[in-house]
């Protein structure tokens, strides 16, 4: 039977794992003011992706055309 990983590799994705399971609840850990807002602004983040996709959506209807 071939091997996949050998025991170094292995220890270093476990070790990446635990690292970005930890960094992931330190990053997300916010201070908040008392009597502020709690919602988070998704207006930036999701302006992209729109843009993205739209862009995306060109490219593929160019693409289809070349075809034709």
């Amino acid at each position: 039977m071939k091997k996949i990983l050998n025991t170094t590799q292995i220890e270093k994705i476990v070790t990446l794992l635990i690292l970005m399971l930890v960094l992931t609840n330190i990053v997300h850990a916010q201070i908040s003011e008392p009597g502020g807002d709690v919602d988070a602004p998704i207006d930036g983040g999701l302006s992209l992706l729109i843009a993205g996709g739209v862009g995306y959506g060109v490219k593929k209807v160019r693409e289809a055309r070349k075809k034709k």
